[in-house]
């Protein structure tokens, strides 16, 4: 059994996602809503000493094309920098269509997320969620599915 925290990327906001090995299964968590690096990797250092992750999994995404996206670069410099910082491994993982299915479930979900300012507050992790939640799906069974490096 191993955690996963994983990350949607973006240069305003950073989603969080939380996953268990065990029941294959991920939830959103936070979304980090900053542009300066000290705060951010502050508040995803919390996250680590809490949830104590085996691995770090990063949203890349890919254009329809499947040619790099123009975020692919900052992602994968984000995906080094938590490397860095916390010495664990990290995953890079298709992301595509995450956001748009992230903010598909929140209008369904109805209620308060039938509000646009509402769905925005929790959008980012729940397309953390999305990004976690298809990693796990495509790796649940694969004994070395979180281990390993960027």
């Amino acid at each position: 059994m191993a955690t996963l925290l994983g990350f949607d990327f973006g240069t305003a906001r950073i989603g969080v996602a939380v996953g268990e090995t065990e029941s294959g299964l991920a939830q959103p968590l936070i979304v980090i809503n900053s542009e300066a690096n000290d705060v951010r990797f502050a508040e995803i250092g919390k996250l680590i000493s809490e949830w104590k992750p085996a691995t770090l999994v990063v949203g890349m995404p890919a254009t329809e094309d499947g040619s790099e996206h123009a975020m692919a670069p900052r992602c994968k410099r984000f995906a080094n920098q938590l490397t860095g910082r916390f010495s664990l491994p990290v995953k890079l993982f298709d992301e595509s269509l995450t956001s748009a299915e992230a903010e598909d479930m929140l209008r369904q979900a109805g209620g308060k997320y039938a509000d646009w300012r509402e769905r925005k507050k929790i959008l980012d992790a729940v397309a953390a969620q999305r990004i976690l939640q298809s990693y796990l799906d495509t790796y649940a069974n694969s004994p070395d599915s979180h281990h390993g490096t960027t």
